[in-house]
């Protein structure tokens, strides 16, 4: 007798869509704490592709394999890449909209998270590494002009591009840095993420902000301690379901998420300091 594994049938949708949302929460300190303690890798180290374990044939029947089995969970879903990792037997599955996944060569198994390499005192995420330069074709399509821009006075020494929700505590927190971003010549570029989703009420305030007249000031006040009201305004156009749905592409799964001229990915909160540090600014 074969017991059919519960996830192969009511689940397994489910678990297929979890890849675009792996968190619903904002992101906390602690977590950009930990984010920071996974060091990414230079763009010398991250070029070093795994050294080949398979042939041209077993890696086209893998991807194949893998392919087939992630089209017959969902319909549509598209596969941006196919590759070995760097553990043997295990492929590293870009999808597009949605992330990266680990599979074995027949497509039946699937790792949902990141893959970390223990380099020496360093600890390496394998997995955003292979993001960064995706990500960071996917911001050069954004226009400064969809943003909400917060510029130093003075010389812009460097710019950070912040996928944010303004229900997130922790969002709230990080607009309060702005200013000291500011003054160690940070601007910062915010993109909208409501993680409700699209039409959701966070949606309709975040909206609100970008088709206000002055749409920094409409941003500060739902981001304020306590945050105030503003009209509601969902205007036509707005850039908001187009920056919520490259997010998703970016391999952001929760707010605040922080996004480095360089695309790496700087996850959760951060005070300003740390974070000009971790940009190289003094």
């Amino acid at each position: 007798m074969t017991i059919k594994p519960p996830f192969l049938t009511h689940s397994v949708i489910a678990l297929a869509a979890s890849f675009t949302l792996a968190l619903t929460g904002c992101n906390s300190e602690a977590d950009a704490a930990s984010g920071a303690a996974e060091k990414t890798a230079t763009p010398a180290e991250s070029a070093k592709a795994p050294a080949q374990k398979t042939s041209a044939d077993e890696l086209k029947a893998a991807e194949a394999a893998i392919i087939k089995n992630l089209t017959n969970i969902r319909e549509g879903m598209q596969i941006r890449s196919v590759k070995e990792s760097a553990i043997p037997g295990v492929y590293e599955v870009m999808i597009m909209g949605q992330g990266i996944i680990y599979m074995d060569k027949n497509g039946e198994y699937f790792i949902d998270g990141k893959m970390l390499k223990l380099d020496g005192k360093r600890i390496v995420n394998v997995t955003d590494d292979a993001m960064v330069d995706v990500r960071k074709d996917l911001m050069a399509t954004i226009k400064k002009d969809d943003s909400i821009v917060f510029s130093p006075e003075g010389e812009t020494k460097a710019y950070i591009s912040v996928f944010t929700d303004v229900d997130c505590g922790y969002c709230r927190k990080l607009h309060q840095e702005v200013p000291a971003l500011n003054a160690l010549g940070i601007e910062v570029r915010y993109l909208a993420y409501p993680r409700a989703g699209v039409n959701s009420n966070s949606y309709n305030k975040i909206a609100s902000a970008w088709c206000a007249d002055n749409p920094q000031d409409a941003l500060s006040k739902l981001k304020g301690n306590p945050p105030s009201d503003i009209p509601m305004n969902v205007c036509e156009g707005n850039p908001v379901a187009a920056q919520f749905e490259l997010g998703q592409q970016a391999g952001v799964s929760g707010t605040p998420a922080i996004v480095l001229e360089n695309g790496q990915l700087v996850p959760g909160y951060m005070p300003a300091d740390r974070l000009a540090e971790r940009i190289g600014i003094n």
